[in-house]
């Protein structure tokens, strides 16, 4: 449901305002969209080939999980330098269909990936072809966006990193994909999603991993610099990153650089982060040769997922090493359109039978009905997307111009943590109610329960879906979607 306000204080916002304004000087504003150019002409070209892999992930000597990579490879990872134009092609090597998501590439509507709003399914042994100019560098991930609880919660995600060569140089940078399995002691899946769990804070998986071991040891020289890219790849868990034994700043959210910030200097000294998002931390080893751990400290029970012991020695750096400003279209505050938007529970009955016009070109467009999820359990607004029975797409929860900012007011008015998602959007996050959040530019953000977050952006052409991205709600109802002309 749409309508006028804020949840956030005037004061909160003013200043708000004043940073993005400062921040306005580092990131020059530009009409929001990608736009690749006319021809597009790749500078690189790959194929990604969704299919089964076994993984041991009970241990060496377990039995095997019956999992699904792409390209027979966990985790998948692709770097390319910024500036690159990327064909990617899609091949379904599953038994049902499916898509490919390019989490958090700003680009053509046309090759986001939501199958029915802008592509048809992938269906078994079929392809689609995407071409993505990635202009913005930073740490972005792939998944598929039909099933994702299924083929998602089966370990189909890879990771794409843009490189800039403006970065400061690290001594050493290390992946993390942090992620739970739904697993049985035979090593198969125990059901991905149940009622109990999708209507309140989700199902959660027993069996933690980082990069698909229980945790990982590192390596990393006394006195120097480490770049971690950490992504919460996980369906459901929410998880406070911290570390234990050395300096650390947090660099970059979602790919995209911020001034430096001192993880102890933020709330109880961790960064909170729901599924899909990516931060980097600056890691500074100790001088001494100490080992540093990294944790989710969100549990009484710490799940340490990784430790950096010295190797080598090296000569300590003063301060933090920043990443270059992040070149992002800048919204004006001043002229923003504002909307709100409530994350509510729902039920099917409550749920508003609303439709397209009958003119709209996707009035008669459905939902795979194996997309979706089997009831109606949460909405934005009184707004659901398809589940169940219902296939039909629900109208769109805003109408918006190209190159027109929009500041929104996500409210959360649920028992439960919601990671907001908009597609090929990077919003700047101007603040929240419960004064928690720096000013930054992200992807997805973490809207705790009974907190108003603010954000940002200038519209890009096309029909982006909005949604929460804990699987099993976006799969029950919390997804909608606008359409900007």
């Amino acid at each position: 449901m749409r309508s006028r306000g804020a949840g956030l204080s005037r004061r909160a916002f003013l200043g708000a305002g004043a940073a993005l304004g400062a921040l306005g000087a580092i990131a020059p504003s530009r009409l929001g969209q990608a736009r690749a150019p006319a021809p597009f002409l790749p500078t690189d070209r790959l194929t990604l080939a969704a299919g089964p892999l076994d993984m041991r992930l009970l241990g060496p000597d377990g039995p095997a999980t019956p999992c699904y990579a792409y390209d027979g490879e966990p985790f998948r990872l692709i770097r390319l330098p910024r500036g690159a134009r990327l064909e990617a092609t899609y091949a379904n090597g599953l038994h049902e269909g499916s898509s490919l998501h390019f989490h958090g590439i700003r680009m053509p509507n046309e090759f986001d990936g939501v199958p029915p709003l802008t592509q048809p399914l992938v269906e078994p042994g079929g392809r689609f072809v995407h071409q993505l100019p990635l202009d913005d560098p930073g740490t972005f991930f792939f998944h598929p966006h039909c099933d994702e609880t299924g083929q998602a919660g089966r370990g189909l995600v890879g990771v794409l990193i843009v490189e800039d060569p403006r970065d400061p140089r690290f001594d050493a940078e290390h992946v993390l994909c942090l992620k739970d399995w739904r697993l049985a002691e035979d090593g198969s899946f125990l059901p991905l999603t149940e009622a109990d769990g999708a209507s309140k804070a989700g199902t959660y998986g027993a069996t933690r991993t980082c990069n698909g071991q229980p945790r990982l040891a590192l390596d990393a020289p006394a006195g120097g610099d480490v770049r971690l890219r950490i992504l919460n790849v996980d369906s459901t868990r929410v998880m406070d990153i911290g570390v234990e034994g050395g300096e650390a700043w947090l660099i970059a959210v979602d790919g995209h650089a911020l001034k430096p910030v001192k993880l102890d200097d933020l709330p109880d000294g961790i960064w909170r982060m729901g599924p899909a998002q990516r931060i980097d931390l600056h890691v500074r080893m100790p001088a001494s040769g100490a080992p540093v751990t990294l944790g989710d400290y969100r549990a009484s029970d710490v799940y340490a997922f990784a430790t950096l012991t010295a190797r080598g020695r090296t000569k300590p750096r003063k301060g933090p090493l920043a990443l270059p400003p992040a070149t992002l279209p800048a919204p004006e505050l001043k002229k923003a359109e504002a909307l709100s938007f409530t994350l509510q529970q729902a039920t099917d009955a409550a749920v508003q039978e609303l439709g397209l016009p009958p003119d709209d070109p996707l009035a008669k467009a459905l939902v795979a009905s194996f997309c979706v999820g089997a009831a109606t359990y949460w909405s934005i607004g009184q707004v659901s997307w398809s589940a169940g029975t219902r296939l039909g797409l629900p109208p769109p929860l805003a109408r918006m111009e190209v190159g027109k900012s929009y500041r929104i007011t996500i409210k959360n008015e649920t028992r439960f943590p919601h990671p907001i998602h908009l597609h090929g959007h990077a919003f700047a996050v101007l603040g929240s109610s419960k004064g928690r959040l720096p000013l930054h530019f992200a992807d997805t953000v973490l809207v705790q329960p009974g907190e108003a977050v603010d954000i940002a952006f200038v519209a890009a052409p096309g029909d982006w879906v909005f949604h929460c991205h804990i699987l099993e709600h976006m799969e029950t109802g919390m997804m909608g979607w606008f359409r900007v002309v």
